[in-house]
Formats: C-alpha cells, structure tokens, sequence
C-alpha cells in the first residue's frame, strides 16, 4: 500500500540531496571540457546505485571492509576536487578519450548525482522509518526528473548564456566545495575527536 506522504517527503529529502538542479553548472562545465554526457546512461547508473544500497547498503560496503562513515569521506574528497576544477578552471581529472566515454558515470553518476550523501540518506532513510517501496518510488521520481535535467541541459545553456554559466560554475564551485566539506566533516574521526574534546572541555 503506497503512503503518499511518505513518499512525497522522501522526495523531497532526495530532491535537496541530490541536487540536480545546482549540478546544471557541474554539467555545462563537463560539457565544454568536450567530455560526452548520455542522460539515459548516467541515470540509469545512478539508479542501479541507489537501489543497491536501499536493498544493501551497508551490506556492499562491508564486503570490501568498508563502513559508511568512510565512504562518505572518499565521496567528499571527489566532490572537493571536482568544486575545485569549477573555480580555478583547471581540469585535474584527465580528458583522456577513456574518460571522455566513461563521464556519464564518473563522475556525473558518481559522485555528483548517487554521490555519499544520497546513498548514505538513502540507508538513513530506511533506519528513520521509511517502507523500502516508498522510498524505492521516491528514487524514481528524482531519476526521472534528472533525466529531464540533463536531457535539456544544453537548452538550458542556451537560455543562461555562456557568461552566465560561468559565473554560475564559480558560484556552484564553491558550494560543492563547501558541500564536501561538511560531508567531511560530519564522517571524519578527526571531526569526532575535536567534538569530544570540545565536550570535555566544557
């Protein structure tokens, strides 16, 4: 039995998560380092993610040892190179023509679209409460609407104009940057550490 409610808030929680609209800049960006993007590719990478670790999450992570906490981490350390590229215009993951082919996933499907964020929300998300099936159509409703996003994206270049999409890369830049940071942050030991110290002190 489907709960509407439920599934219209963990598309909501997801639509701010995954962000596809802020990433327009982040795929104009790939686009004009002549790297090919294919919509229908990198969602369906994105999805075959995310419904992976709604139905096992932490169960994939823990075959190769790995707990949440830190792939949360090596997620933000892409994130962060990536908002890096977008502000001093260099590009730091080589346009190879391997790379050229592979970009509608990497790093479009992931980190930027089925990044740490989205899949650890999705594994929150179940702990919270949510049904596996509302949230499961919730996923899908965010997959269809970054298809769409990245389908006209060019169109929507179009409609920013070339100064606009840059200064719309710097700006978006410093957000994933700042993006990558609290991921960081809030999965590190280090950040750990200094809250406890800081709760000693007091």
């Amino acid at each position: 039995m489907f709960d509407f409610k439920a599934i219209l808030s963990v598309s909501l929680i997801l639509f701010s998560v995954i962000d596809i609209v802020g990433n327009i800049p982040v795929v104009i960006a790939l686009k004009k380092q002549g790297k090919q993007i294919e919509s229908g590719k990198a969602t369906f990478a994105s999805g075959v993610l995310m419904l992976a670790f709604l139905f096992g999450g932490e169960k994939i992570l823990g075959l190769f040892g790995v707990d949440v906490k830190s792939f949360a981490v090596a997620g933000a350390i892409v994130m962060f190179i990536i908002g890096l590229e977008m502000i001093l215009n260099r590009e730091i993951f080589r346009n190879t023509e391997d790379n050229a082919k592979s970009t509608s996933i990497f790093p479009l499907a992931f980190p930027l679209i089925a990044g740490a964020g989205t899949l650890t929300t999705i594994i929150s998300l179940e702990g919270a409460g949510y049904a596996k099936l509302d949230i499961g159509i919730g996923i899908l409703l965010n997959l269809l609407v970054v298809f769409l996003v990245l389908r006209f994206s060019s169109v929507i270049q179009q409609k920013i104009g070339n100064q606009g999409a840059k200064i719309l890369e710097k700006v978006f830049g410093i957000i994933l940057l700042a993006i990558a940071i609290k991921i960081f942050t809030n999965n590190s030991i280090l950040y750990e550490l200094l809250e406890a110290l800081r709760a000693n002190a007091q």
